[in-house]
């Protein structure tokens, strides 16, 4: 069985990811961080295989290491573009820096791994594009929202460039408990809450089970949309 790549493997949500599809095939896990170790870690421990890929994907050299490292492994056929950073802030007070980063590493970077990898992907297979709900709009977060919402148009366009041969679809996830959400004050966490009409935030396995579905063959005739997981956020106002 061909490879997946997950990329932003050592957050909780890549993890959860990577976790998930080393089920049922080799993972690739892509972090600039050294923690991405303990994913590949699990993964072995639960009987999977994984290889690991510490880079930064900013990097011009990031899409060569990761093909490279594919091609060791057997080739891949699922890429999962995950990995993503924040710097929110108000619009007025938010420095160019800070909004150039975060497209850099939210939009950039993913789409370009997505055009340098998808001719060597096979025949059949699927990039999913992990976005948010907050490409809807969300105060403070100008760059993000900014960033998200350039990854949904180039997943539209994406399916139609790549079609029949590779399917490309978008996970836009709500509040999710990772440890950043868990560092915000408790009466601050409860209030998001309270506005999700699911009555609670998603789990990192939750957006695993959206990212193994669109990846997957039930999804076979599934390409170029968005599938919101937020717990019913986004239509309640």
């Amino acid at each position: 069985m061909s490879a997946a790549i997950v990329t932003g493997a050592a957050g909780a949500i890549g993890r959860a990811i990577a976790l998930k599809l080393s089920a049922s095939r080799p993972v690739i896990c892509v972090d600039m961080s050294d923690d991405v170790d303990r994913t590949c870690g699990e993964i072995i421990s639960y009987g999977g295989t994984a290889a690991r890929c510490v880079v930064d994907l900013t990097a011009d050299e990031a899409p060569v290491l990761i093909s490279e490292l594919a091609g060791r492994v057997g080739g891949a056929s699922i890429l999962v573009n995950n990995a993503g950073i924040t710097r929110d802030a108000r619009a007025t007070r938010m420095s160019g820096e800070s909004f150039r980063a975060v497209l850099r590493v939210n939009a950039v970077a993913p789409l370009r791994l997505a055009e340098e990898l998808a001719p060597r992907l096979e025949d059949g297979g699927s990039i999913v594009n992990v976005s948010s709900r907050a490409a809807l709009g969300n105060f403070g977060q100008a760059n993000y929202v900014a960033a998200k919402s350039a990854l949904l148009g180039a997943t539209r366009a994406f399916a139609v460039r790549w079609a029949p041969r590779l399917r490309v679809n978008s996970v836009a996830p709500g509040l999710v408990r990772t440890p950043m959400t868990e560092a915000m004050p408790t009466e601050v966490l409860d209030k998001l809450i309270d506005r999700i009409p699911a009555g609670r935030a998603a789990e990192p396995e939750d957006i695993a089970e959206a990212v193994e579905f669109l990846a997957g063959e039930k999804a076979s005739y599934v390409t170029g949309q968005m599938l919101l997981v937020c717990g019913g956020r986004s239509v309640a106002g």
